[in-house]
């Protein structure tokens, strides 16, 4: 299937081929045309799937543009909000569509501004309720989208999601909820607001996106240090986020990066929005490589061009899994997750392979040598790659002749330049290799029969 087989207008095509979309995802597959079709729509589906373009795109072909605020979309972070006005405008740039946002930590009067100015508004609940009970603004829109609406239940606004369909003018618009599980509040609240809905779920063997190579490295509880910035080194990430599990956590892993010459910068609840803005800006840009991040931060986070995502811990579900590794492989790229775990958490690792339905493969921490190895190779692919210029032809050509230097002596005592700063640092070894982490995983599936038995005979 193709983007063209939906009959989209024109205009959308052309913004859907120069953000250089190939082919619908799944959930897109499925979802562009119940929601072009005028349905109710619920949609099971994880980050990282296409989401915003699934209910964008056919929102977008709907659109009259003939009011303001057509099209209503509902997230839970400011974070989200932002990049999914961006995405929404990014596919509706040509067909002249306006968009805004409306959270908390910013200005009122310029939010209210531009909302009296935008087709589609994207919003968190609370500064949204803060307006439409205070009647700064009014809402009558004809699309309504819950975007990760089981985040909200989460973070507490399901009461206020309730108040917001309360206080819209127009009663009959048609509501899209997107969500990655279906606790039982969210089947309930959509019995509330949605009529008839359309029902898609994605599939378990679609849980994981396909692009993403996924390993797992064992290692002492006091190698995870050692063993991130060995992978880092051996990986080297264009574009990386570490997940860890605390705010303390994320500073110091960030402190101890940029003390070994890395540019990163730590993500999490506790900065001001100041702060987050400034740190995801310097990420989208390139100045910060390595963005290290709690769960909670990186609720919503979405950056097109995440190489590598690295797990410090394991997180303590299935879950938080798919939404971590879901940063990486978008728009189609490939990506690499990566998870250090020690013995002790190898339970833990089982239930998310077994719940989302993917293998994670065993790895070794790379040694020293390793590194080197990919490192020269690295450097050779490089310096084949280079053009060459008539100042480097001259500079040659003086080492040569004024310095009395053969060809070969140059070409050494350049490649040591280049060389002089990749100490690679640390023991050779870290962690378990593949014939200890092989005894680990036969242990682990005879304990855990021994435990089925024991439960079985009581």
């Amino acid at each position: 299937m193709k983007f063209d087989d939906f009959n989209l207008k024109k205009e959308l095509l052309e913004a859907i081929n120069s953000a250089g979309f190939k082919e619908p995802s799944p959930i897109q597959k499925e979802a562009i045309p119940k929601i072009l079709d005028g349905d109710d729509l619920i949609a099971q589906a994880h980050t990282g799937t296409g989401k915003t373009a699934a209910f964008g795109l056919p929102i977008l072909n709907m659109l009259k543009k003939d009011q303001n605020a057509e099209a209503l979309i509902i997230v839970p972070t400011r974070e989200l909000a932002t990049q999914v006005s961006d995405e929404i405008y990014r596919f509706g740039k040509f067909l002249g569509v306006k968009t805004s946002t409306i959270y908390g930590g910013s200005s009122y009067e310029r939010q209210i501004k531009n909302f009296k100015n935008s087709n589609v508004v994207v919003a968190t609940p609370g500064r949204l309720i803060d307006l439409l009970k205070s009647k700064k603004i009014e809402l009558s829109p004809r699309f309504v989208v819950l975007d990760e609406a089981d985040e909200m239940l989460d973070m507490g606004f399901l009461d206020d999601i309730k108040e917001i369909f309360s206080l819209l003018k127009n009663k009959e618009h048609q509501t899209l909820m997107f969500s990655a599980t279906m606790p039982k509040p969210i089947k309930e609240l959509a019995n509330q607001i949605l009529k008839n809905p359309t029902t898609i779920k994605i599939t378990q063997n679609n849980i994981t996106n396909s692009n993403i190579k996924q390993n797992f490295y064992v290692v002492k509880e006091n190698q995870r240090d050692d063993a991130l910035v060995r992978l880092i080194d051996f990986k080297d990430p264009k574009k990386a986020i570490v997940f860890c599990r605390t705010r303390k956590e994320s500073d110091r892993i960030a402190n101890m990066l940029n003390s070994k010459g890395y540019n990163a910068s730590s993500l999490h609840g506790d900065m001001s929005q100041r702060e987050r803005e400034e740190v995801m800006r310097g990420f989208r840009k390139g100045d910060i490589e390595i963005l290290i991040a709690t769960d909670v931060a990186a609720r919503g986070l979405d950056v097109n061009d995440i190489t590598h995502v690295f797990n410090y811990h394991i997180p303590f579900n299935s879950e938080s899994y798919v939404h971590r590794i879901g940063r990486t492989a978008r728009g189609g790229k490939e990506g690499v997750a990566i998870s250090i775990v020690t013995p002790d958490e190898f339970n833990a690792l089982n239930k998310i392979q077994k719940s989302v339905g993917s293998k994670l493969e065993a790895k070794e921490v790379p040694t020293i040598d390793d590194v080197y190895s990919k490192q020269q190779q690295n450097f050779i692919e490089e310096i084949k790659s280079k053009p060459t210029n008539q100042k480097a032809y001259e500079l040659v050509q003086k080492l040569i002749e004024d310095e009395n230097l053969n060809e070969k002596e140059v070409a050494i005592k350049l490649a040591s330049m280049l060389l002089k700063n990749n100490k690679i640092k640390g023991a050779n070894e870290i962690g378990l290799n593949l014939n200890e982490i092989e005894k680990l995983i036969k242990n682990s599936h005879k304990a855990n029969k021994r435990r089925a038995k024991r439960r079985r005979k009581r």
